[in-house]
């Protein structure tokens, strides 16, 4: 029975020692290490306007209103503090019946025509509902709209589109914009 109790003592301060060590010092080590050297991505990547946070770059997040590029859906409705999709399966109606309903908004708001081919991210939330990107052919879907409602020339927007586009893996797929970042510089065009 001591043995036994030596034994577990021995188990009881090891385990707290690898709790400490791993569960406390290590992680509070690690933030002070990656704040110091790499802060703003360690906070989030977090975009300030005259020092207010308007959103992160990481993140996506809805935009109210026709002046401004429209993301891709989000079945989470970008709430940040949870991740993921629908789960609707290819053949499940309401997933066809959203599909539907939007490709329509789409085609009302931006004034195309009735056979128009609509980007899939324009349509289909991301795995995660948080998608900060669109393709560049769903940010050029929206110009004549944007341009209209800021009366500015299509040109200087899909100006400022080229110059915001990005390439997730770089030399790898199609270039995209982010959506949060475009919209700020759209702001900046007068």
């Amino acid at each position: 029975m001591g043995e036994m109790l030596k034994e577990l003592k021995k188990a009881l301060i090891i385990f707290g020692t690898l709790t400490l060590v791993l569960g406390l010092i290590y992680p509070l080590v690690m933030t002070g290490i990656s704040q110091a050297v790499f802060p703003y991505q360690a906070t989030g990547e977090m975009i300030k306007i005259n020092g207010n946070v308007v959103g992160s770059e990481l993140i996506g997040q809805n935009f109210e209103g026709p002046q401004y590029f429209q993301g891709r859906p989000s079945a989470i409705d970008y709430n940040a503090s949870t991740s993921g999709g629908s789960n609707y399966g290819p053949t499940n109606q309401k997933l066809i019946d959203r599909v539907n309903e939007t490709i329509n908004e789409i085609k009302t708001n931006d004034n195309l025509s009735a056979n128009a081919t609509i980007p899939s991210d324009m349509v289909l939330a991301s795995g995660s509902g948080l998608d900060r990107y669109i393709s560049v052919e769903s940010a050029l879907i929206q110009v004549p709209r944007i341009a209209k409602e800021r009366n500015i020339s299509e040109s200087a927007i899909k100006d400022l589109i080229q110059k915001t586009q990005e390439t997730p893996f770089p030399g790898i797929g199609q270039p995209v914009v982010n959506v949060l970042k475009l919209n700020i510089a759209l702001g900046g065009i007068h």
